[in-house]
């Protein structure tokens, strides 16, 4: 079960300095919109932050913490399509097509997350359109991402598969040659469309081959051009 605690918070959205980005372009009157009735909630590491199905009742915004979006498939067969960094908005296109959750998002990390209502957000978006036409934007982006995650686990050999979440850890989510790694191997096979078994053969041939140094949780990139070489031949 998620953490209760302290989930009513005095920090309000007009003066929090964890917010996303998206809203630099809301007045102190719209921040105090989406603001009314929000609550943030502390998630443990593998608690569910929203599931796969159930009604869309609030926009989520992760402020703090790392967690992972998943479709869950047949047979309790998941595809991790992104992994989500704070501060970022969590929203779909259950926002204007059936109300519902297309997917599962659960958090890696310890994560708190913003709940706001969705008429709020709906209203702002109304009343502001450079702020509608940001949030509109960001739902494409992750769409694009979607579809890139797709074509890597249909049409990659595993090398390229493994070779491909590689560049997308280094690049896009610690940003750093040397990190620590936050995914356990299932997460990583998750997001690759392969069997753990498989993900650990290919992680200890890169190392073999000096491609990264893989010790423990840390995992450090060696040779970044041959990781976008075998991405790009798949």
């Amino acid at each position: 079960m998620a953490n209760y605690d302290h989930c009513y918070s005095e920090l309000k959205c007009t003066s929090c300095t964890l917010k996303s980005p998206l809203c630099n372009v809301l007045s102190e009157e719209e921040l105090e919109i989406l603001n009314t009735n929000r609550y943030e909630i502390l998630f443990k590491a593998g608690e569910t932050i929203r599931k796969q199905g159930t009604h869309m009742s609030h926009v989520i915004s992760v402020i703090s913490g790392q967690c992972k979006m998943y479709l869950e498939g047949i047979n309790q067969k998941n595809i991790i399509l992104r992994i989500i960094q704070p501060p970022n908005f969590i929203g779909g296109p259950g926002m204007y097509v059936d109300q519902r959750h297309h997917y599962t998002v659960a958090a890696i990390v310890k994560t708190t997350a913003c709940f706001i209502e969705m008429g709020n957000f709906k209203k702002v978006m109304e009343m502001n359109r450079a702020f509608n036409d940001a949030v509109v934007a960001e739902i494409c982006q992750n769409s694009l991402s979607t579809y890139n995650r797709l074509i890597n686990i249909t049409q990659k050999q595993m090398n390229g598969r493994i070779a491909d979440i590689l560049l997308y850890l280094t690049d896009e989510i610690y940003k750093a040659r040397k990190f620590e790694m936050t995914l356990s191997k299932q997460d990583i096979a998750e997001l690759a469309g392969m069997s753990k078994d498989s993900v650990v053969r290919v992680l200890r041939s890169f190392s073999e081959e000096g491609y990264i140094k893989n010790g423990g949780s840390t995992v450090e990139i060696l040779d970044y051009d041959a990781l976008v070489r075998i991405n790009r031949i798949g």
